[in-house]
């Protein structure tokens, strides 16, 4: 196990990805487990597999996270 942290900013980067790309609504602790994800992959090998958790459900985060963003809903 590595234990490694991520920023409040880097997560909020890959919620808006994941949500963009994806249509996934990530919780915000996900995100933070998917913006280090996003660290590691350039470094990795094209043959390398992770894997990650999605847990959680995103939609009961989106007023916080818009509120962050300056979006007004």
């Amino acid at each position: 196990v590595n234990y490694v942290a991520a920023t409040d900013d880097e997560a909020l980067e890959a919620f808006q990805l994941c949500s963009r790309l994806e249509g996934i609504i990530p919780a915000l602790e996900p995100a933070h487990a998917l913006a280090h994800v996003m660290k590691m992959a350039p470094e990795m090998d094209r043959d390398e597999i992770v894997i990650m958790n999605m847990c959680g459900r995103g939609d009961k985060d989106i007023f916080a996270v818009a509120e962050h963003l300056g979006v007004r809903l």
